[in-house]
């Protein structure tokens, strides 16, 4: 699974880490986010989000 990195802050979504503290399950993958979804470190939407390189 790719990690996804957040334009604005740089928060790394780790999808095997997930983000329990949010409702995320480890082992989500980025693509099955709920759509509510925002970055936790500075609520950037996920369209800002880029795929690791």
């Amino acid at each position: 699974m790719k990690r996804y990195f957040c334009g604005p802050c740089g928060y790394v979504y780790i999808p095997e880490d997930g983000d329990p503290e949010n409702g995320v399950q480890p082992g989500t993958a980025f693509e099955d986010l709920p759509e509510s979804w925002v970055c936790p470190v500075c609520g950037a939407t996920q369209s800002e989000f880029a795929p690791e390189p």
